[in-house]
């Protein structure tokens, strides 16, 4: 199984969209949570769940095709969860060869960690995480969290230590905490993860199709 994430930066070098869609089928993902996205953003898949199209809530800031998260997925979804916010996170539980999965997909603080409105949406989405841990069935978090984990690069240490702690009393791992100058981050549930290998996959690394890295894992 691979999971991928990318933040496409509100598809701001639109003029090289071929490429980021050539970007995204190249990760061959069975889960791909995409960010800061774009509806002409389009990649090959049975299965895709949107955020609400931002222009209906402000017009003369968004374009008509912009919204802020999106699964594509080759998995049948059992069903959709709602959020603290629908507008930037989104939830779906699919169905695996390991058993239901919630797919939460994210951006955590939409006008970056230095932003007023950071902590409030971080403190939201955590009750989220904690809310659906306590169904039982496996989750993996999966977006921009706005926190780099291994660096310096981009970070704010209450940040970094709620993240973590969630994580770790609701029995999940971070991935991609590991790797530098990395904010997109996929973090999945021990008992899912189980004994897997793990790979992890980073494109994008010059920045030029977006300002993010994009970043995947593959379990063996």
């Amino acid at each position: 199984m691979r999971i991928a994430t990318w933040n496409i930066e509100r598809l701001k070098h639109h003029k090289l969209l071929e490429r980021v869609l050539l970007a995204c089928e190249r990760t061959r993902a069975d889960i791909l949570v995409l960010t800061e996205t774009d509806h002409r953003v389009n990649p090959d898949y049975p299965y895709r769940f949107h955020t609400p199209l931002l222009a209906n809530i402000h017009p003369t800031l968004y374009s008509a095709t912009e919204n802020r998260v999106s699964i594509y997925t080759n998995l049948q979804c059992v069903r959709q969860h709602r959020t603290c916010d629908e507008h930037t996170a989104l939830c779906v539980e699919l169905e695996t060869e390991k058993g239901h999965l919630l797919v939460y997909g994210t951006i955590i603080g939409i006008y970056g960690n230095r932003h007023p409105s950071f902590q409030r949406s971080l403190m939201e989405q955590l009750d989220d995480i904690k809310r659906l841990s306590a169904s039982g069935t496996p989750m993996c978090i999966c977006g921009d969290f706005n926190c780099s984990f291994s660096d310096g690069y981009y970070f704010t240490k209450q940040s970094k230590e709620a993240l973590l702690r969630t994580f770790s009393e609701h029995g999940i791992e971070l991935l991609t905490k590991n790797k530098a100058e990395c904010i997109d981050h996929i973090a999945v549930s021990k008992r899912f993860v189980s004994d897997s290998g793990i790979q992890i996959v980073e494109w994008n690394q010059d920045k030029r199709l977006s300002d993010h890295k994009g970043i995947s894992v593959i379990f063996s």
